[in-house]
């Protein structure tokens, strides 16, 4: 129990770290701190302007670094299966990878290649450590004790889906923010007040398929809850990340609309950073949870095999 709860704590620390990481973007602090490890050759520089974004987002990261190779560790020596230590071993190597990405993108300048690549894996990382927080609970051990029906691979499936068309929208968005294309279409619903906009040029077309991704992310999500809903709303293992997906989603699409209407006010632009992470965890662990319950018989089922097992 110990352990699962630590690795919640280093979950919630990397969302922590992601909505710190956006506020270095909506800001423009990138090259706030010119060098890299140190900063203006100390470990702790004068925290005004830019540096405090910048180095606050550094200081955020060396926690995190340190909460997963703790997790790492424990998990080490007290886990047995085999495939859970490999991942906390993993975590623990990619925060070490995007350190060095994150030097590298100061260092060279921010050149867009690694900056995408640091953002892309900084949410690669964050869902390693949301399957150690889910994989680690008590419930996961339990096959989750369904009081609902038995669980087929269509749910897996769709949930599965899901997180691919939502991790692939956070690709979008990532290339959207550091290619400057965030305001390439000024309005909205519409775009230069059509449905679809003239794509007469490279960020209005990266931040229409943004949008385009956007209505993918909602018709997989909403196929997903309504799935849920009707088959297993008695099964609060798998409604509890189906409504917290569903509400997120909601506040995320609240919040794109907004960072349009207010010209990507600094707060808002970063929580919708922080909300795309907060929807992939959401529509994740629904997925491990559904491929859980799905290999695991329903307790009918378990009582009809054990029934069959014993003589007569």
């Amino acid at each position: 129990m110990g352990v699962h709860r630590f690795a919640l704590l280093t979950a919630g620390a990397t969302f922590v770290l992601i909505f710190v990481g956006g506020l270095v973007t909506s800001t423009g602090s990138g090259l706030a701190v010119p060098d890299w490890p140190l900063a203006f050759g100390q470990v702790f520089p004068p925290m005004v302007g830019g540096v405090l974004y910048e180095h606050g987002h550094r200081l955020t990261a060396a926690l995190v670094g340190l909460l997963t190779a703790v997790l790492a560790v424990w998990i080490w020596v007290v886990e047995r299966r085999a495939w859970v230590r490999g991942l906390g071993v993993g975590a623990l190597l990619v925060i070490l990878l995007q350190g060095l990405l994150g030097g590298l993108t100061v260092l060279y300048l921010l050149p867009m290649r690694v900056s995408l690549a640091h953002a892309l894996l900084a949410q690669i990382f964050f869902c390693l450590t949301v399957v150690l927080a889910v994989v680690t609970g008590p419930e996961w051990a339990r096959g989750a004790g369904r009081s609902g029906g038995p669980v087929g691979p269509e749910l897996p499936v769709l949930s599965s889906v899901t997180v691919v068309v939502v991790f692939g929208q956070l690709i979008l968005g990532a290339v959207m923010r550091h290619t400057g294309a965030g305001l390439a279409i000024p309005d909205f619903p519409l775009a230069f007040g059509r449905l679809i906009p003239p794509l007469e040029s490279e960020a209005v077309l990266i931040h229409f398929l943004h949008r385009v991704g956007a209505v993918a992310v909602l018709v997989c999500v909403a196929w997903t809850v309504l799935r849920v809903l009707a088959r297993h709303r008695r099964d609060a293992w798998l409604l509890r990340p189906t409504l917290a997906l569903a509400g997120l989603l909601l506040v995320q699409l609240f919040l794109g609309a907004l960072t349009i209407w207010t010209q990507r006010g600094v707060l808002v632009t970063t929580a919708h950073v922080a909300g795309g992470a907060g929807v992939l965890a959401a529509s994740l662990t629904l997925t491990l949870r559904a491929s859980r319950s799905a290999a695991w018989p329903s307790p009918v089922a378990a009582r009809e095999a054990v029934r069959k097992q014993v003589p007569a």
